[in-house]
């Protein structure tokens, strides 16, 4: 079971690595995913995630205070509205549009009323 949850924590940090450039795909909560992963699969990946310099801090501050940097709120916020512009240009239908109108506005909403760190 070990070598299914370290492979589930690979897996979702190299999706955290595509959410960098890609709008659309959250990054942190694929981190968060993966340092679930890792603290049931093994050790030493865990704490290489968390005192990584650039994938530890997020998760740190989500694990502390359930917060969201104002940095990474407009980055994600940017990828929301890149999403839905995309969406606009492939011609998706309206119902589609709506209910991606929908969805994106309740996550918007999540992440601005979370704390920031």
């Amino acid at each position: 079971m070990r070598i299914l949850w370290a492979f589930l924590g690979i897996v979702s940090v190299g999706l955290a690595m595509l959410g960098i450039p890609l709008p659309g795909l959250p990054t942190v909560p694929f981190l968060l995913l993966a340092a679930f992963c890792f603290s049931r699969s093994s050790e030493r990946l865990h704490n290489w995630l968390i005192s990584h310099p650039t994938f530890g801090p997020p998760i740190d501050d989500w694990r502390e205070h359930g917060a969201i940097r104002r940095r990474v709120k407009w980055l994600a916020s940017g990828s929301i509205l890149a999403a839905f512009v995309i969406s606009i240009l492939l011609s998706i239908p309206p119902i589609g549009l709506i209910a991606q109108a929908v969805i994106l506005s309740l996550v918007a909403l999540f992440i601005w009323t979370r704390p920031e760190a």
